[in-house]
């Protein structure tokens, strides 16, 4: 099974930003362990600060891959064209984010992914990310 992780703005930065909100894990150091736990996934990551590359990568893994969890950062509440992307590809999406974004500002309350997705997995830390893998594998 091909399982696609894909990251958005400012998640490169975890484990040194906010870690009050995102906690003091790199993502490198988590996926290692996710790698450990699950070896007969192929995953592959990808994380981009930039909105174009993060559609590049929807296209190019939509196709072909089993399943992709997505955190689409603070693009979750302004991008139209992830949604779009994530809605015209094959592989289903889940939607990842580490802090739970209803309990913070009003403005992340918006999702234009979550509509898209096949489900959504909020505030549960980088936990999310095994829960959306284990419904992928369902």
């Amino acid at each position: 099974m091909k399982i696609s992780i894909i990251n958005g703005p400012n998640l490169n930065l975890l484990g040194k930003r906010e870690p009050e909100v995102y906690g003091s894990e790199s993502f490198e150091g988590y996926l290692l362990e996710l790698k450990a736990k699950y070896p007969q996934i192929e995953f592959t990551y990808f994380q981009s600060n930039i909105e174009g590359e993060l559609i590049n990568e929807l296209q190019r893994v939509g196709f072909e891959y089993d399943g992709i969890i997505m955190n689409p950062g603070g693009y979750t509440h302004t991008s139209v064209a992830i949604g779009d992307a994530i809605a015209a590809i094959k592989a289903p999406v889940v939607e990842v984010h580490i802090s739970n974004v209803h309990a913070r500002e009003d403005f992340r309350k918006l999702s234009h992914v979550s509509g898209k997705s096949v489900g959504s997995i909020i505030g549960l830390g980088l936990k999310g990310y095994e829960l959306a893998l284990i419904w992928l594998l369902q």
